[in-house]
């Protein structure tokens, strides 16, 4: 048993697919359906995908003070028990990265794989500093204004350049109707998080997912994971902070075929 009790779960939650559980932690200012959509049905064709919307995201009401990340780390758990599921796998994207890596510190008994993208351990000054500048834009309630800040950070280059100035504009617009209404708590535990001290005791099949174009969380962050995680294995994809976006297709296989080969 762990040495951590649970709390009852009361984030709100996705569920789909049938299979080996697989839990997914989602990125700030997002939720559990903009972050996966694109490959949410991929991910349930092979497992039971179970997902909660932090505070402020999805239906999960916005918080009322600052958020803990053990907190959140055990919500994601409690809610794969609420739905049946023993262990399980666990995915982590951005935010949701060092919320899984803590997850799995603290329950080691039901994780059974690891799979992290675009994520960190900590912020390093580049992160941080964005991060501030993020958080203190969606405090003014101004959306539009955060999707612009955004998503020079978050696509690639070459994502961005290849859009006709009419489309850019229209992805701006509808990035901005999805950006979560905690968008600034989930920007202050950003700043706040530093998980360093668990990768060393992660005995599980580790995957650090690279997205090297990345401005938000820079590539220079995943290395430090993969190199201080016992056994990790990295695996790279040519894309933006966004890998959803700019190349879904090959970011599922590479979560997929992973779990397969760990039979997770």
């Amino acid at each position: 048993m762990s040495a951590h009790n649970l709390p009852e779960a009361t984030f709100a939650r996705t569920v789909l697919g049938s299979g080996p559980g697989l839990v997914l932690a989602h990125g700030a200012g997002s939720s559990v359906n903009n972050t996966y959509g694109p490959i949410l049905d991929g991910l349930a064709a092979q497992h039971t995908v179970v997902g909660v919307d932090y505070p402020g995201s999805g239906d999960t009401p916005r918080a009322t003070a600052p958020l803990d990340i053990d907190e959140v780390a055990d919500q994601l758990v409690a809610a794969a028990l609420a739905e049946g599921l023993e262990t399980f796998a666990l995915h982590g994207y951005s935010l949701g990265g060092p919320v899984a890596i803590r997850a799995a510190a603290r329950h080691p008994e039901r994780v059974t794989a690891l799979v992290l993208t675009a994520t960190m351990a900590r912020p390093n000054n580049q992160q941080a500093l964005t991060v501030r500048v993020w958080g203190k834009l969606a405090a003014t309630g101004d959306r539009r204004l955060v999707s612009e800040f955004l998503f020079p950070h978050a696509l690639s280059s070459q994502a961005i350049e290849a859009m006709p100035a009419e489309q850019l504009e229209e992805v701006i617009a509808y990035a901005a109707a999805d950006i979560a209404d905690g968008t600034p708590e989930h920007a202050d535990l950003v700043s706040r998080i530093d998980v360093r001290d668990d990768l060393a005791g992660i005995r599980v099949p580790t995957l650090v997912i690279s997205t090297t174009a990345d401005h938000l969380a820079p590539p220079a962050l995943h290395r430090e994971l993969a190199e201080n995680i016992p056994g990790a294995e990295l695996a790279e994809i040519p894309t933006g902070h966004l890998p959803m976006v700019e190349r879904p297709e090959e970011w599922q296989k590479l979560i997929t075929d992973f779990l397969a080969k760990h039979g997770a």
